[in-house]
């Protein structure tokens, strides 16, 4: 059954940068030197935070939750590991990504627009090294599953949050000597990983972790990815990051194949151009990293942005200052416009790691049909008069 929303309910589901709101204090490490201040968010779904008073702008299940993080030049978050996965989205600044530690410490620098997705079972830190200007660096996050079985930090961060008043027990409970906690000996503290545990786990060589790293400027666009990307007023493209997306062009593969619980896309949008009215039957994330795009949405098909009598219609943005989110309901029927005078690039994010199929609205399959483009019947572009003729 498919499930029709009121503009209240659609309205809400907007997570703009400004309303965003973050915790300081979401993990064991906030007291240690050189790890703070850090700014945790949660946008969709509460994350790994071990606060339980962490801000969360849409606790709904999605199959994969969506932070984020902000920290100044410098600013270090130490090892940790994770059972699902963990996908880094660098959109300002850059940041070293760490991992290994067992003992050496291994080290990649991403930049703006670049994704890396860590393995999951192993120790990962990262830094930040902020801004041109020396402003904060931000990170989008996405994590499988939702339930990620929460984090498990090294010996050394335990003991050096010790060392500061902070405990952690088995239960995962923050007690802070320096906000009135105080550690009792009927508690039970959180036991790490021993050294020879973290010896047994598997090692990953920089060489190994730069195929798992998705940089923007070798992304692989296609114009052919969406069926209307042909048609007047559209001319759309997709890049594919991670599993298998959107994409309908067959030989569009992502760089990243191995199962995580959702996909990653980048979708592009020239000016003056769209992404013609269709639906998807799974839910979205979508995060504007740059320009501004108008989202139509509404409950039944509509011919066009302009023909969207009874959508609702808002404006998100991406630039220095933060990225607009919107997650998208399942089913829903929805339209993207380039609102702007540059270039317009969105982050979509979907649950799942089948193929998603778009479903178009018939005026736009009509009117990719007219222009010589069809779905066949493994779900890519091809020219009408091929698929028409194997399917009579």
């Amino acid at each position: 059954m498919i499930t029709a929303f009121t503009h209240e309910e659609l309205q809400a589901r907007f997570i703009p940068a400004s309303s965003l709101r973050y915790s300081t204090d979401a993990f064991i490490d906030y007291r240690i030197p050189g790890c703070g201040p850090k700014k945790n968010y949660a946008l969709i779904g509460p994350g790994v935070s071990q606060n339980p008073n962490q801000p969360v702008s849409l606790r709904e299940k999605h199959g994969f939750q969506v932070g984020g993080v902000a920290m100044g030049p410098g600013v270090i978050n130490p090892p940790h590991m994770h059972f699902t996965a963990e996908v880094f989205i660098c959109t300002r600044g850059s940041f070293s990504l760490h991992w290994g530690f067992n003992p050496e410490r291994l080290e990649y620098k991403l930049a703006e627009g670049d994704i890396a997705s860590i393995p999951t079972w192993i120790y990962r830190g990262f830094q930040s090294h902020g801004t041109a200007d020396g402003a904060e660096g931000f990170m989008f996050t996405g994590l499988g599953q939702d339930d990620t079985g929460g984090i498990l930090w090294g010996a050394a961060t335990l003991e050096a949050a010790r060392a500061q008043g902070v405990h952690l027990t088995e239960d995962y409970k923050i007690i802070d000597e320096h906000l009135g906690g105080q550690w009792e000996a009927s508690m039970k503290r959180l036991q790490p990983m021993t050294p020879q545990e973290v010896s047994q786990l598997r090692t990953w060589s920089p060489e190994q972790m730069r195929q798992r790293v998705v940089k923007f400027a070798e992304l692989d666009w296609s114009a052919r990815a969406l069926l209307d990307s042909a048609l007047p007023g559209c001319g759309a493209s997709l890049a594919p990051v991670i599993g298998h997306g959107m994409s309908a062009e067959r030989n569009h593969l992502a760089p990243i194949m191995n199962s995580h619980g959702f996909s990653i896309e980048w979708l592009k949008i020239p000016v003056g151009g769209s992404v013609s009215c269709h639906q998807l039957s799974s839910k979205q994330v979508l995060a504007v990293y740059q320009g501004s795009i108008e989202i139509s949405i509404q409950n039944q098909p509509f011919a066009g942005i302009e023909s969207a009598q009874n959508a609702i219609n808002f404006i998100a943005n991406g630039n220095s200052q933060g990225n607009d989110s919107y997650a998208m309901p399942a089913s829903v029927w929805r339209a993207y416009r380039n609102a702007g005078d540059q270039e317009a690039v969105m982050l979509v994010m979907t649950p799942g790691d089948e193929r998603k199929r778009i479903n178009w609205a018939p005026e736009v399959a009509a009117a990719a049909a007219n222009a010589g483009w069809g779905i066949d019947a493994n779900g890519y572009v091809g020219l009408k008069r091929y698929i028409d003729r194997s399917q009579r």
